[in-house]
């Protein structure tokens, strides 16, 4: 499906995004803790509301 050099490509991309990314946050640290206090509240209820998508829709399965 892919050649050996498009997936080594791939790769290498990859590795190279992680890295950055990583770096990016890094840097930016801490301007994340003083704009982003509480984050961790929203992504809390976001799952909490997805969990109850999926036991609504196995509720109403039966």
């Amino acid at each position: 499906m892919f050649s050996t050099g498009q997936l080594i490509f791939a790769a290498c991309f990859f590795v190279a995004f992680v890295i950055a990314a990583i770096y990016s946050y890094r840097k930016d640290l801490a301007l994340h803790k003083i704009y982003y206090k509480g984050n961790y509240k929203i992504l809390l209820g976001f799952l909490i509301f997805i969990g109850l998508l999926f036991v609504i829709k196995i509720y109403f399965k039966r």
